[in-house]
C-alpha cells in the first residue's frame, strides 16, 4: 500500500507541480552557471548508493560534503540557492526518486555516502532497512538542528511506529513546517 501511495501521489504533485518545475529549472540556470538539477550520491536502503537530484542551490565548485561541515556555508550559496532551501523547494526533484522507488514520501532522510557515523549507526538500529524518504519523523522533530544521534532516535523511533496513518501526520506535519520555515538553518 505504501508504494502505492507514493506512486500516486508522486505522479499527482508532478503534474500539478510541472509548471512550478519549469519555473524553477529557468531561475537556476538563468542565475548560476552549471546544471539545474545536481544529482548527489545518497545511502539508501540496506546502505545502497543511488543518485538523489535536488534544485541545485550551491555552486558547482561546493565541495561534497554535508552543508553543515561547509566553514561558511552562505558563502557557496547561489543567487537563488537560499530561497530554494528556506522553502524546501530544492527537493521537488526527489520525485523522481519515488517514482523510480529509490526513495518514499515518508522515511530517514537519506544520507551522503561520506556520512560514516550517521550510516554506521542507523546500520546498527536497523534503519538501513527503510527506505529513505523526501521527509521523516527526524525531519519535523528538528531538521538540520539534530546531533546525529538524535537523528537516529528518531529514526528508529519511525521504524517500530511506521504505518499509514502515521505517514500521513507526517506529511501533514512537514507542510506545515515547510510553510512556517522551521528548522532550515541553510
Amino acid at each position: 500500500m505504501k508504494r502505492f501511495f507514493d506512486l500516486m501521489l508522486a505522479l499527482l504533485a508532478i503534474l500539478l507541480l510541472s509548471p512550478l518545475l519549469l519555473l524553477l529549472i529557468l531561475a537556476v540556470r538563468i542565475t548560476s552557471p552549471g546544471p539545474a538539477v545536481y544529482w548527489s550520491d545518497r545511502v539508501g536502503r540496506y546502505n545502497r548508493i543511488f543518485r538523489m537530484p535536488k534544485f541545485r542551490s550551491m555552486r558547482i565548485d561546493t565541495p561534497a560534503v554535508a552543508t553543515h561541515l561547509l566553514e561558511n556555508p552562505a558563502s557557496w550559496l547561489t543567487p537563488i540557492g537560499s530561497f530554494l532551501r528556506r522553502t524546501s523547494l530544492d527537493e521537488l526533484p526527489q520525485l523522481w526518486s519515488i517514482l523510480v522507488g529509490d526513495m518514499s514520501f515518508v522515511g530517514p532522510r537519506p544520507a551522503l555516502f561520506n556520512q560514516h557515523d550517521l550510516i554506521a549507526l542507523r546500520s546498527e538500529h536497523g534503519v538501513d532497512a527503510l527506505l529513505p524518504g523526501l521527509t521523516g519523523w527526524a525531519q519535523i522533530n528538528g531538521r538540520d538542528e539534530l546531533p546525529i544521534p538524535e537523528k537516529v532516535r528518531l529514526d528508529s523511533e519511525y521504524l517500530q511506529r511506521q504505518s499509514f496513518l502515521f505517514d500521513l501526520r507526517i506529511i501533514w506535519l512537514t507542510a506545515l513546517k515547510v510553510l512556517r520555515r522551521d528548522g532550515v538553518s541553510h
